[in-house]
């Protein structure tokens, strides 16, 4: 089995601990996720089965949405209501028009500082584990991008938040940080991931449907193909025979493809590799072409990664 499902994740659940019951109840060996959800959070979690692995490094640069829900006035060692309350504001009032000129600072290229109860590791240990054995831990800021922050609802002390966000962003920090700036601290009580990608929280099933399905047989009816997996637009298809080649790792060449319009490729471009019209053969990029960002005449392709996905081969 080889693909991609969507965990609707539950609170209190690790990423791990659904990557976990995925393989158990699956019976596979290569189970791995697409961006760590912390307990506190549920929502959009994809999980690459087999085959479905190799493709975890081309979903990283893609944006999320998550509704969150911040409880002003605390603040917690961990940034979230799992952690310590260290401080605490009861006198404090925001009107509408405040929230937003606070919110308005945090929107586009920011500054932040990840949570030192994070995943992150230094010298191969967790930073959480580190935290919690009484090590003082000194981060530093990383750029992050705010695609887009707006305020759902105000209902002292939560306020409830849209948010569009780049790779490698804490929304814990987010909250924190947004505490600081209106005066009274704050800390994440909720979060719920709507989307990853391309992936959504329409597509993603309850642990509960999920073994109901496994119970069914009908689980491979909901895992999205290969093919279908992955962030990238541009394909080109081939036959079975060349499929082969290039599975041995011969890099495809623009002659490969009958009547292939080389122009419509980009120096750099990621483009996915099909036999026929559903079997991810490989991702290539493109290589010809001047200069990066600029099209070409001429060029060929260099093989980035090889799947094993099922195809039937002509015969002879």
């Amino acid at each position: 089995m080889n693909g991609i499902l969507i965990i609707d994740k539950p609170k209190g659940w690790t990423s791990y601990e659904v990557v976990s019951k995925v393989r158990k109840k699956l019976r596979l060996k290569k189970v791995g996720h697409g961006g760590t959800l912390d307990p506190i959070a549920t929502g959009v979690l994809p999980i690459y089965l087999n085959e479905g692995t190799k493709l975890v490094p081309f979903n990283l640069d893609v944006t999320k949405d998550y509704l969150a829900v911040l409880r002003l006035g605390q603040e917690t060692d961990t940034y979230d209501a799992d952690g310590e309350i260290i401080r605490e504001t009861k006198d404090f009032h925001f009107e509408a028009a405040a929230i937003q000129e606070v919110l308005d600072r945090f929107r586009g290229t920011i500054w932040q500082v990840p949570p030192i109860y994070s995943a992150i590791k230094r010298e191969g240990r967790p930073l959480y584990q580190r935290a919690r054995a009484g090590e003082i831990l000194t981060l530093p800021p990383r750029e992050v991008v705010i695609h887009h922050l707006a305020m759902r609802s105000f209902e002292p002390p939560f306020l409830t938040l849209e948010i569009t966000c780049g790779r490698g962003t804490y929304i814990r920090s987010l909250a924190a940080d947004i505490g600081k700036a209106m005066g009274c601290g704050a800390h994440l009580t909720d979060l719920r991931r709507l989307r990853s990608g391309k992936f959504r929280i329409d597509q993603a099933l309850s642990m509960e449907e999920f073994q109901r399905r496994i119970e069914q047989n009908r689980i491979q009816e909901i895992v999205i193909s290969l093919k279908d997996g992955v962030e990238i637009q541009a394909e080109l298809r081939m036959d079975g025979k060349n499929a082969r080649r290039v599975r041995q790792g011969l890099s495809p060449q623009p002659e490969d493809f009958v009547g292939l319009d080389w122009s419509r490729f980009v120096k750099g471009e990621r483009i996915r590799l099909l036999n026929g019209a559903e079997h991810l053969v490989a991702i290539l990029e493109v290589t010809g072409g001047g200069h990066p960002g600029t099209y070409g005449a001429a060029g060929g392709f260099r093989i980035l990664r090889v799947f094993n996905d099922s195809w039937r081969e002509p015969a002879g």
